[in-house]
């Protein structure tokens, strides 16, 4: 079979996660490109700020929003039930924790009715909400830009970054990395958190000064779960949180595996398939729209 190659300019192109920076003077070569379409979710980093106005660039990152989204409802679970702490004692050679159980009460606190914080109420934030409904939780919330449309049944309180902090025992972080959330649960701010709050990153690692809360989880009085690590991703070998009490980490999984990533396939084709029928992409990213994301 003879092989076919067109000789029209290529009017759409398609980025992922390893494609090359795109300049204003790169495109330049591609005269003839009107939209990118990234299979991702981050662009603001990929592209020069004006291609933002000269072309249609849109990203893929929905279907990654639920898997986050599942895997902070996990981290939950598993820090109100202190999973952790119960499977680290089981490993003993020992059944010293079920005298321990037996004459406290045990410390595994049901996820059922708690109040939860948190830090940034996005795509992830609210297919989180959506997956805890069952568990009758009340999320208090903190987000300057979030719209405050709310599905029916939902216990959402929004509040400002002191009182969340203030109040929450379980504390998830969802919010977009930027120059001005940077270390924005800072020395100061976990120095707020109650004793034995949890902190479940499942967002960015720049987030959190990381350092600041290794030393809250080494003292005791903080715990924590954080899929994501800032300044140094893979998190080192020799780090205290890979195996210090409290932390339980994973490594960057929360966007989900090779499912996630044919969805995001999917969504690529169907946005464009959107643009040469001359119908709007759903998930155009404009120039006020790269202040607010990662």
């Amino acid at each position: 079979m003879r092989r076919v190659v067109s000789s029209m300019p290529a009017e759409a192109l398609i980025t992922t996660w390893d494609s090359l920076y795109l300049s204003v003077e790169t495109m330049k070569r591609l005269p003839s490109v009107r939209i990118i379409v990234h299979c991702g979710g981050e662009v603001k980093k990929r592209f020069d700020r004006p291609l933002f106005r000269r072309l249609i660039i849109a990203n893929t990152a929905e279907p990654m929003a639920k898997p986050t989204a599942e895997l902070g409802a996990a981290f939950l679970l598993y820090a109100a039930r202190n999973v952790d702490h119960y499977r680290d004692a089981l490993r003993k050679k020992s059944n010293h924790v079920y005298d321990d159980v037996h004459l406290s009460g045990g410390t595994a606190e049901s996820l059922l009715g708690r109040e939860i914080g948190m830090i940034g109420f996005g795509r992830i934030g609210r297919a989180l909400v959506e997956m805890l409904r069952a568990f009758d939780v009340r999320c208090r919330i903190y987000d300057p830009y979030a719209s405050r449309e709310i599905t029916p049944g939902t216990s959402v309180q929004f509040d400002s970054l002191n009182q969340v902090l203030k109040r929450s025992t379980l504390l998830v972080v969802a919010a977009a990395a930027t120059d001005r959330s940077r270390h924005l649960l800072n020395r100061e701010r976990l120095a707020t958190l109650q004793n034995g709050t949890v902190v479940i990153n499942i967002a960015r690692g720049s987030l959190i000064d990381l350092a600041a809360l290794t030393r809250e989880v080494k003292s005791g009085r903080l715990r924590c779960a954080l899929d994501v690590t800032d300044p140094e991703e893979p998190l080192p070998i020799n780090h205290p949180l890979r195996a210090l009490p409290g932390a339980i980490m994973t490594p960057h999984v929360g966007g989900g595996g090779q499912r996630t990533r044919g969805e995001m396939a999917d969504a690529v084709m169907d946005e464009l398939e959107r643009f040469f029928r001359g119908e709007p992409v759903q998930h155009r990213v404009t120039p006020p729209m790269l202040s607010r994301m990662t």
